[in-house]
């Protein structure tokens, strides 16, 4: 057993009652067998998830249901799908697609096979000077839109969870958005699909040939498509049903005006694979068309007594030419307050307040002022209020203000569900009413809420007759079920019969609204749709009961109770927004399923096998393999900070040993890093393989997870530090720690990071000084990271008080040259602080050397010389601290051209995590270095020694740090 193995049973749940939707013991021991070995053998093991622990995670979506599958295929490719595909229908079993698991109705879960389309399906290819977009289904829309934006276009579905749902799902549930109402959603924007049907016959509805290829291999499919096409057509009535059902915004059942629209069986496939949410065919790839993305903005927040008062204006604003006009009530407006940049002050905002955002977009000035013209002429007519200080009720040009508006407007569902009661299950319900009678369905819902006892919160897509609402209720309580299920049994009927609206605008049918689907479209259009899934999918392969279900209690079935956990994720709603910022997400597990899994153990009574399984795998899925860099917590619209959680964890499973050696290190530190210096410098001497093979054995001897692995390509020693004087200085130089042990880049012809960063200043005229005693300090990230409580308090302790004396009591900014220790310094080490040190600390004016440099330095420099081009790795702590800008602007200074990949994120080195994990390192930085392979540069830049260690062994090329460069660039 290692010497320090971590305590047992540490992060074992307090005994509970077990809850009823808690997973059963027979699922213990995860797939079947048979079902395993079968796909094993089909796919490959490392495509095949079959432990409980990976059954569970993959168990859920942002919706209130929950069903465990029995399976999770991993697919690379459309041969895996096929096969897949093939052998459920042999063995009389069903597939459920799933990608970005943001799905609000349950359309990302199944109880069989599930299969995984969002790790290998990630690309995207601009078309036409960007006319036209070629989309792998697992990119998210924020990523396309980010390739398209070069060149001046964007996709026209925007859907609020645009940051994390993927293309796969847009066009699979016919996703809209704020903006893109009936004219701008992927039905209307859809140029071509290539599909794979449930036989396995792959179409590609842009090939000339694809009718003719279709019909050879599918020809009843063809003649059944035909046939249900002209007996639509043969019916009047119908067709005029079908026509103005579609004049707003309708996800409900399947889109039956793609008999209308299409002239053949490949027209009319491509348009029901839209909004079929996976029932019919897989989307293996999508081409859409494109908008000019207009940047011209004119924006404004207006605040009314009620949401009756604020849904009359919106017909106003509409033929004003508004392209959004958002609507949110009082508890939305005071749920947002959690989220960053949002007036304090809401929070205090009357019961009944309402508001408004407006924009306005045009392509030029001229355009904007016109818009703003008329917007004028609106303005005085409206009942508009100013309850809190913040309100200025007027429209704004400034970008900042206008992100801010639209920031508060997209946390609806997050914020909001994140404020929710503790416990409690959130339903997100979805309707659309023709415009004009947006006022009076306001009201309705209202009235018919206080009906019921729920006191919900109501947003939409005002301009489009679209509104959102949230309930939340205790699923574990039936009573709350029978009064869910009474409210839906009513709000449907007043949907449809008073307003003849649509039970689902944008979010799709899903399982909620599945037994409801008769009810809006009646008899003879429903069993169309019954018709047209017997015919493509007739052994009902793929995704029954999520779109079509007879059960009239079909959408109570599954939902999901949400057990307490640890304070600090308990509001999670498992929205999945976290999930593209994580590091880990494709190794192991992501922030939402490390809660998820946390919230299963605590539905398991004790000696539950199931709880004893997710406790074996949580150890190294959730909490070794977390990079700890809380880029989850911005991600998150109510701040949750899933890395705390894990280092949390990891100081839990630490024994009293491991906390006193840890807490020694940090008190002997000077010793340590002496000795690390004087490891590493040997090391190099010696070559890759006796250090590898040392550190092997101590790893074996101590615990794993503790001891880095050494390998080929780590830097040298660091030179010593350069002498400075501290008369004169105008800041403080502060090397961190792994400056002060390791060297830079393998060419160590020029100077080391201290060495330029003193010259750079001392060439700016303004010098640094490094204290003489900074050999022995540390920003305590070591131990705050690992969890190791005492260690972190002593040397935070240290830390402050040394640099408070340095700095003369902060009269001198503290300039430190790692963002990591930039972040540990400023943020991470007050909560650890005594009151007396907290007070020190609060004079403190800590700056990043990348900040110092951009402000501070570089006006003073001339630059003598530039290489012609240099790809980015902006760090996340970086990220946390707002310095990319300043991170592009030294590299602009040193490179004639300045590329941030899109696929940049956190290289999950974490200090030394990428050691103890070189696989996470891997993983988190595969597609950031397929970006930069993809062509040459003559510079690699970043601002973080062991990220740029962790960038090199990703690309095979050697990262340096921009202060560097700017040393070059400027040198004499």
């Amino acid at each position: 057993m290692p010497l320090l193995e971590p305590k047992p049973g540490a992060l074992r749940p307090r005994p509970g009652a077990p809850a009823p939707d808690r997973v059963p013991d027979r699922t213990a021991a995860g797939t079947p067998r048979t079902l395993r070995e079968e796909l094993t053998a089909l796919l490959g093991a490392e495509k095949v998830l079959w432990r409980v622990s990976d059954l569970v995670r993959y168990a859920t979506d942002a919706s209130p249901y929950r069903f465990v599958p029995q399976v999770v295929v991993v697919a690379e490719d459309v041969d895996d799908v096929s096969a897949v595909l093939s052998y459920a229908r042999g063995r009389q079993r069903e597939v459920v697609f799933r990608a970005a698991g943001t799905s609000l109705n349950g359309q990302a879960q199944g109880e069989d096979i599930l299969v995984d389309v969002r790790r290998h399906w990630r690309g995207v290819e601009v078309l036409d000077a960007g006319r036209r977009a070629r989309i792998r289904p697992g990119t998210t829309v924020f990523r396309a839109n980010a390739a398209l934006a070069r060149h001046g276009r964007v996709l026209g579905p925007d859907p609020a969870s645009a940051v994390a749902c993927t293309l796969g799902g847009v066009v699979a549930n016919n996703s809209s958005g704020m903006t893109a109402g009936t004219t701008r959603n992927a039905y209307r924007t859809l140029s071509s699909l290539t599909l794979v049907l449930p036989t396995g016959t792959v179409v590609d509805t842009a090939d000339p040939l694809a009718d003719e290829e279709l019909a050879r291999a599918e020809p009843a499919l063809c003649r059944g498509l035909m046939e249900i096409k002209r007996e639509i057509e043969a019916d009047p009535a119908l067709v005029a049903r079908i026509r103005a059902k579609y004049e707003i915004k309708n996800t409900t059942g399947y889109r039956l005006d793609a008999y209308l629209d299409g002239t053949t069986p490949v027209e009319i496939l491509r348009g029901l694979a839209v909004g079929s949410e996976g029932t019919l065919v897989f989307i293996a790839e999508v081409v859409l068309d494109t908008l000019p993305l207009d940047r011209e903005l004119s924006s404004a927040l207006l605040f009314f007594p009620s949401l009756t008062a604020a849904a009359a204006a919106v017909p106003l604003f509409n033929a004003a030419g508004a392209l959004a006009v958002e609507l949110m009530d009082g508890n939305t407006l005071r749920a947002s307050v959690s989220v960053a940049g949002v007036p304090s002050d809401w929070a205090g905002l009357p019961r009944d307040t309402a508001a408004l955002l407006v924009e306005f977009r045009a392509p030029d000035a001229a355009g904007r002022a016109e818009y703003e013209r008329r917007a004028a002429a609106v303005l005085p007519s409206l009942e508009l209020v100013a309850p809190v200080p913040s309100v200025t009720n007027a429209f704004t040009r400034d970008p900042a203000v206008i992100a801010g508006y639209w920031k508060a407007r997209k946390a609806f569902v997050t914020a909001v569900g994140g404020a929710r009661p503790p416990g409690t299950t959130l339903i997100t319900e979805d309707f659309a009413v023709p415009p004009s009678r947006l006022a009076e369905a306001c009201g309705a819902l209202l009235a018919l809420q206080a009906e019921h006892g729920f006191d919900a919160a109501v947003a939409g897509h005002a301009a489009h007759g679209n509104l959102h609402f949230l309930l939340a209720f205790d699923a574990a309580r039936p009573e709350d079920v029978d009064r869910y299920a009474a409210f839906m049994e009513a709000f449907c009927r007043l949907t449809v019969e008073r307003f003849d609206g649509s039970l689902k605008a944008e979010h799709s049918t899903g399982r909620n609204m599945a037994p409801f689907l008769e009810l809006e479209w009646g008899p003879r259009a429903t069993g169309f749709m019954w018709r047209t899934k017997r015919l493509i999918d007739p052994e009902g392969v793929l995704a029954p009961r999520i779109l079509l279900d007879r059960d009239p209690r079909a959408h109570l079935r599954g939902l999901k109770t949400i057990p307490r956990v640890e304070a600090l994720a308990d509001p999670c709603i498992e929205c999945g927004f976290c999930e593209p910022a994580c590091p880990s997400g494709d190794l192991t597990t992501t922030p939402r399923q490390r809660i998820v899994l946390r919230r299963e153990m605590m539905r398991q009574p004790p000696g539950s096998p199931v709880l004893d399984g997710l406790l074996d795998a949580y150890g190294h899925d959730a909490v070794d393999t977390c990079a700890g860099d809380s880029l989850c917590g911005p991600a998150c619209p109510v701040g949750i900070d899933t890395g705390a959680l894990m280092r949390h964890f990891r100081h839990r499973r630490h024994g009293p040993r491991e906390e006193r050696a840890a807490a020694l290190a940090a008190e002997r530190f000077r010793s340590v890093e002496a000795a690390a210096r004087l490891a590493v410098a040997a090391a190099d001497r010696a070559g890759h393989r006796l250090p590898a093979a040392v550190t092997r054995v101590v790893r074996e001897a101590v615990r794993p997870d503790l001891v880095p692995q050494w390998a080929p390509g780590m830097p040298g020693a660091a030179r010593r530090l350069p002498p400075t004087r501290r008369v004169g200085a105008a800041a403080v130089y502060y090397p961190a720690c792994v400056n002060r042990i390791f060297g830079g880049p393998g060419d160590r012809s020029g100077p080391s990071l201290p060495e330029a960063v003193v010259t750079l200043a001392e060439r700016a005229g303004r010098p640094v000084w490094i204290p003489r005693n900074v050999r022995g300090t540390c920003c305590a990230t070591i131990w705050h990271s690992k969890g190791y409580e005492a260690g972190n308090r002593l040397m935070a302790g240290r830390i402050v008080a040394a640099a408070w004396g340095w700095t003369a009591g902060g009269r001198l900014p503290l300039v430190v040259d790692a963002s990591s220790c930039a972040l540990g310094l400023s943020r991470e080490v007050v909560p650890h602080l005594s009151e007396d040190d907290r007070a020190l600390h609060a004079e403190l004016r800590i700056v990043d050397s990348v900040v110092w440099a951009a402000e501070e330095l570089l006006p003073h420099l001339e630059v003598r010389r530039t290489v012609g081009s240099a790809v980015l790795h902006p760090t996340c702590s970086m990220r946390h601290l707002g310095d990319e800008e300043q991170l592009r602007t030294l590299a602009g200074a040193c490179a004639d051209e300045v590329v941030v990949p899109d696929g940049a994120g956190c290289c999950a080195f974490a200090g030394d995590r990428g050691m103890l994990h070189p696989e996470l390192t891997a993983s988190a930085t595969r597609r950031e270095a397929a970006e930069v392979a993809a062509r040459p540069f003559d510079a690699y830049l970043s601002a973080n020694r062991m990220c740029e260690v962790g960038m090199e062994r990703a690309t095979g090329h050697p990262y340096a740090s921009v202060l560097l460069a700017l040393e070059r660039a400027t040198r004499p």
